[in-house]
């Protein structure tokens, strides 16, 4: 399976990592673990950029983590441009993954903060494609 099911637009077909988006219609956000040296990786890389190893293991991401940046952003790129204004959120995480994403559309930019606890889970996207995006966690 390639990689042309995933998000809003997709500029590539191919991926040493399919799984992924396996994984993603599991209903899990997974990230990769480097067995030599345990650096973890999302998006996921199955080649260590740090030790150079080929030797990982998948890590799901379903612990909650932390809004430490957003944006609301009112000019899209190409793809995008019918779905502004958006806001993209950079979200921290147990062992350090920070996963940069859209926000749920349902949280209310009034009630957007740095700080707030949130989660990243699969999304389903018209007409047959899926991604991940951040929602906020129960507090």
């Amino acid at each position: 399976m390639g990689f042309d099911k995933f998000g809003v637009v997709c500029h590539t077909t191919d991926t040493k990592i399919p799984d992924f988006i396996s994984y993603l219609e599991e209903g899990k956000v997974m990230a990769t673990r480097c067995k030599g040296c345990g650096s973890i990786y999302f998006p996921p890389k199955i080649d260590c950029p740090e030790c150079l190893l080929a030797d990982m293991e998948w890590r799901d991401i379903k612990e909650n983590g932390e809004l430490i940046s957003y944006t609301v952003v009112h000019y899209g790129p190409a793809g995008f441009e019918d779905k502004t204004p958006y806001t993209m959120g950079l979200a921290e995480f147990p062992d350090g993954i920070r996963v940069m994403s859209l926000l749920d559309r349902r949280i209310p930019e009034s009630e957007t903060r740095v700080g707030m606890k949130v989660k990243v889970v699969p999304i389903k996207l018209p007409p047959d494609r899926i991604s991940y995006e951040l929602q906020k966690a129960p507090e």
